[in-house]
């Protein structure tokens, strides 16, 4: 028989989320992804993708927005997966980008020079210009992973923002970690300024629960939680300890494998509630999306429809 995951007793339910099994916490940035990632991605209008493998390597994408929210038009997108294989669900080199009919070119770059350290470069041009990048270094020990972040560097102006992560996992179901920003040039009080924050997850089998502090009173709360049913719920909290202004939110993900249908809807305390419905209609290879969102107190209101292929 073989022996428990690292984290797990033997006798003990398994646990929903395999990635905590793992010795190696991932990164600061991630701390609350588990109840991020159950937020929908609402969009308004109508929107067209279609997706074309050409290769086990390489693929391309065709998609078209018509919104009265983000402009509307046509972006053509690809993306590349190398050879080096690190493990079933990882391999690298990974580019991929998109351009828009103007030209706007958006690229992301993920590599693995090493074992233990990951690089990913994010670029944009819009108009011929860069307008923005930034470049992140992971360093993956046996329990920590300590990353540094440089956004919009320029040595001969002299400014730019750096970002530096470090995650612990120091027992069985707690994680600590600290983040320090610090912000750099002419545009900047004293030309330097600087702020830290500190974050922890602390988690079981079927739940989890994050937060970030920082010394200006930000709070920022997370809980995830799953069973084996279908649904599973999150809850977040953002306040602000010296203005005492707090936002809350509830959101759930419900996947219905025998439907082929995967539900997401939210809604938090400024009334704002807002759904994706995802149906893939298997056999083919067709995903037809309901997007919908509203605030009744603003009186807004946003309905989308989407259809992919491939």
């Amino acid at each position: 028989m073989a022996s428990p995951a690292f984290g797990q007793a033997e006798n003990e339910a398994p646990v929903i989320d395999p990635t905590l099994l793992s010795q190696n916490p991932g990164t600061f940035e991630d701390l609350n992804k588990k109840t991020k990632d159950l937020y929908p991605i609402i969009f308004e209008g109508f929107k067209f993708t279609l997706n074309k493998v050409l290769s086990t390597h390489f693929q391309i994408n065709h998609n078209i927005v018509m919104s009265s929210v983000v402009p509307s038009g046509y972006k053509f997108g690809a993306t590349y997966v190398g050879l080096n294989q690190i493990s079933a669900s990882e391999v690298y080199p990974i580019v991929l980008g998109d351009m828009d009919s103007n030209g706007n070119l958006n690229t992301n770059i993920i590599h693995q020079f090493h074992p233990k350290v990951r690089t990913r470069v994010v670029a944009q041009i819009a108009d011929g210009v860069l307008a923005g990048y930034q470049m992140t270094n992971d360093y993956k020990g046996e329990n920590f992973t300590a990353s540094v972040t440089a956004v919009n560097t320029d040595i001969i102006q002299n400014s730019g923002v750096l970002i530096g992560h470090y995650l612990q996992r120091v027992s069985k179901n707690l994680d600590l970690g600290c983040e320090l920003l610090v912000q750099y040039g002419r545009n900047v009080p004293n030309n330097r300024m600087a702020l830290y924050s500190v974050g922890w997850r602390y988690f079981g089998n079927m739940w989890q629960f994050s937060g970030v502090l920082n010394p200006l009173g930000s709070l920022h709360l997370c809980y995830h939680h799953q069973s084996k049913s279908p649904i599973q719920f999150g809850v977040e909290l953002e306040t602000n300890l010296r203005t005492m202004d707090s936002t809350s939110s509830f959101s759930y993900q419900v996947d219905l494998n025998k439907a082929n249908m995967t539900f997401k809807g939210m809604i938090d305390s400024n009334w704002t509630t807002g759904a994706v419905l995802e149906k893939r209609l298997l056999p083919l290879p067709f995903t037809f999306v309901l997007s919908g969102f509203l605030n009744h107190v603003k009186a807004n209101y946003k309905f989308g429809i989407g259809f992919t292929i491939g």
